[in-house]
């Protein structure tokens, strides 16, 4: 009976809201109405606390929301008369509906974040059985070496813990392969990977052919190893000590547990953070997902396998035959399939990896590629609104993570959708300035104030529309290759580990040139057509002002694929350890404040002796302290490069050179042996970021980077023109321009490793 009147008190609830949201008013009170709402919202934000004021926040701003989508679709729509406006108008509402959908989605998820309290630590003899698996491709030796090194080092008894190597680049299938350069590489990669295994306590495995990419890898290895639980790595991604002991114990208390997935953080920023210089004081893209959106999730049972830093239940992997490689994100594939058999999962909210992400714009684009098309494969092929065993919060999960991949329609409509009226005079928005103040202007500040609510520690103003811009030109052509054909887009391993020589434009630069052309021309006519024709109403002002916007965002990815020049190949992590450094005898107390897997920084300890002169190149040795139970004191060679200063502090940079397998433990233990390093870092970066500090650095952004992108194409022209005149004298200049045009970038050497630094 409480249950039923429960029912019904939500139902009039709805009813009586619905009915207030479609009350026709006049402009001047929608406008006070909003501005009310708002003031409210504001109020709630800065005095409220606790989950009463946080859902009535959230449901302020949704009514808003609500009123401004009612009044889009029965007062603003052209008339069927005119055909073109209509039409047009038609799917600028579309656009429209599916963004509120996707935040409404976003809005039911996030309400209420699960945070989960740390578990107490096993009893070692009732510890289950684990395998390691490293899938990989073609890394580098040294990167394998350090995930190895990092992964042996978990604490965790040795006698239940064995790390697989899976080499999907040394299969017999490229050990035959018909080029003999190719072959020789192939099998070259086998010996070293096999005596590098053999040295690391590791076991090396490979198959006969590379079917199925990665699932079909690892689906391999489940053939050969016998653990209770899988914990898969990428190769790149390295695990602190504390990995296992803070998520092996979640499958004890839960028999039907299949995944504990832990969040995926980097060391090294992506071509955004890189080109605006943004990583160091900005949250990445990624930890609105990791911190916000899979917590939502995991309050739902709806956290899924993210391919890496996870932890896996093997009966329950061979319950469903393995991992699932129908499409090419087999991570959130087999979570999907785990989960409509009535599995569950759970997230740990604690960055416990360090990983790398793509370097260049380009492979940033085809990773992004990569997982755009396998969501949408998954929905073409199993779509999660009919598939049995999901309850009603697991579809409407599993089908927003699918569906927010369609961001490259509406975002290119927004972009392009002002010029139809400016070059065209097509009325694709009926409305007039007031009536653009009272709705849009307000619906626009709501839809702001949540998203900064609940995102704002991770996810700066603005900073969502750039990146969905940007990947938008290019992941249009992915999502209609995937419809026309599901089954056709196959895996393609994600470069990383490069350095960019040199400041260039990205190949992938000339449709951001060209928009924000177009766009430039856009503002300038509406400009025009304002102040001097004739019969033009205000409503070019408003649809100027959002062309002006629209500009901004172009003018900032301008930035983006402006790539700048990055040296350094390996990315540093700051630490806090002491050690001693002996110079010509002499012992010094040092501290080392930052390490990478190519180096690390040194100083000398405020209350000790300062630390000679050290010439460039001088090998040396420093001797680590100890921490935890893995590694006591031992010593790591060093050369000397470079000194800097940070503060009132002489910071003193060395390289590693090579390191032999014992090295690379010492490495591990000095990386990874503290499990704080990460949060410490992320808790840098995550300072709340509001509406007006936000749009103000956007802004800044719109209006300083096309200069740099265009002074860069200046000087690519001119170093293409001398290459032209120096090198093919018979080639006129005007081809070598449309090559520029072309290419988005003069003809250069493509980034490549660079010497460790």
């Amino acid at each position: 009976m409480l249950k039923q009147l429960r029912v019904a008190c939500w139902i009039g609830a709805g009813a009586l809201a619905l009915a207030l949201m479609t009350q026709p008013v006049s402009v001047q009170a929608q406008l006070s109405f909003s501005l009310t709402i708002i003031v409210m919202m504001i109020a709630i934000w800065k005095f409220g606390r606790g989950r009463a004021q946080r859902q009535l926040f959230l449901a302020l701003g949704s009514f808003v929301i609500i009123r401004y989508m009612y009044w889009r679709l029965t007062s603003t729509l052209p008339s069927i008369s005119d055909p073109v406006g209509f039409s047009l108008g038609i799917i600028l509402v579309m656009a429209e509906l599916y963004c509120v959908l996707i935040l409404t989605i976003s809005l039911i998820i996030n309400a209420d974040p699960l945070k989960r309290n740390p578990l107490p630590r096993e009893d070692e003899a009732d510890l289950p059985t684990v395998d390691v698996f490293i899938p990989s491709y073609n890394e580098d030796e040294y990167i394998l070496a350090t995930t190895i090194a990092a992964a042996r080092s978990m604490d965790y008894p040795a006698e239940k813990l064995n790390v697989w190597l899976l080499d999907d680049g040394g299969t017999d299938q490229k050990c035959n392969d018909k080029n003999p350069e190719k072959a020789e590489t192939a099998r070259l990669r086998r010996a070293s990977l096999q005596a590098l295994c053999r040295q690391m306590g590791a076991i090396y495995l490979t198959r006969a052919r590379n079917e199925h990419a990665k699932a079909g890898n690892m689906n391999n290895a489940l053939k050969h190893a016998k653990g209770q639980v899988i914990v898969v790595f990428d190769a790149d991604h390295a695990p602190f000590r504390a990995f296992l002991q803070e998520t092996i114990g979640y499958f004890a208390r839960d028999p039907k547990l299949f995944l504990v997935q832990t969040p995926h953080v980097f060391l090294n920023p992506d071509p955004i953070e890189r080109n605006l210089r943004t990583f160091d004081f900005m949250p990445s893209e990624n930890e609105m997902f990791y911190s916000v959106t899979q917590c939502g999730l995991d309050k739902w049972n709806g956290s899924f396998f993210c391919g890496s830093a996870a932890l896996l239940r093997r009966s329950a992997l061979d319950a469903t035959g393995g991992f699932s490689g129908i499409t090419i994100t087999e991570d959130c594939e087999t979570a999907f399939e785990l989960h409509a058999k009535g599995w569950t999962s759970v997230y740990v909210d604690k960055p416990l990896i360090a990983g790398l992400q793509p370097e260049t714009f380009t492979s940033f684009i085809g990773q992004r590629s990569r997982w755009c098309q396998g969501m949408f494969q998954i929905m073409l092929l199993k779509n999660p609104a009919f598939k049995k065993g999901l309850n009603g919060i697991q579809r409407l999960a599993y089908l927003s993570s699918m569906t927010f991949w369609f961001f490259p329609l509406p975002r290119l409509i927004f972009m392009l959708a002002p010029l139809t009226h400016i070059f065209f005079d097509v009325k694709i928005f009926v409305s007039n300035v007031d009536e653009a103040i009272a709705y849009t202007a307000t619906y626009i500040v709501v839809n702001l104030m949540l998203q900064n609510f609940l995102y704002g520690s991770v996810r700066w103003p603005w900073v969502s529309e750039l990146y969905e811009y940007v990947q938008g030109v290019f992941l249009v052509k992915a999502i209609v290759s995937v419809v026309a054909s599901p089954r056709k887009p196959t895996f393609n391993v994600t470069a990383k580990g490069l350095t960019l020589d040199n400041d260039h434009l990205s190949e992938l630069s000339w449709p951001f040139f060209t928009i924000f052309g177009v766009l430039f021309a856009g503002g300038l006519m509406a400009l025009y057509r304002y102040l001097f024709e004739p019969g033009v109403s205000n409503l070019m002002l408003v649809v100027g002002l959002w062309n002006t916007f629209n500009m901004l965002i172009a003018g900032v990815a301008l930035g983006v694929v402006a790539e700048r020049k990055q040296v350094d190949r390996h990315p540093r992590l700051g630490i806090n350890r002491t050690g001693s450094l002996t110079i010509e005898g002499v012992e010094y107390p040092v501290a080392i404040c930052n390490v990478s897997a190519g180096g690390c920084g040194i100083h000398a300890l405020p209350a000790g002796p300062a630390l000679p002169t050290i010439p460039e190149g001088a090998e040396l040795h420093v001797e680590i302290a100890p921490m935890g139970t893995i590694i006591q004191r031992e010593q790591l060679p060093l050369v000397f490069r470079h000194s800097t200063t940070c503060g009132n502090l002489q910071v003193l940079g060395f390289e590693f050179p090579t390191l032999n397998p014992r090295e690379y433990y010492i490495l591990a233990d000095l990386m990874y042996g503290d499990s704080e390093a990460l949060p410490r870092f992320l808790k840098t970066r995550r300072k709340h970021k509001g509406i007006l500090a936000g749009s103000g650095q956007f802004i800044f952004w719109g209006f300083t980077e096309p200069f740099r992108a265009l002074l860069l194409m200046g000087k690519h022209a001119s170093d293409a023109d001398a290459a032209a005149d120096a090198n093919a004298p018979a080639e006129s200049k005007t081809l070598w321009l449309r090559r520029l045009s072309a290419a988005g970038s003069e003809p250069q050497k493509k980034s490549q490793p660079a010497k460790a630094a």
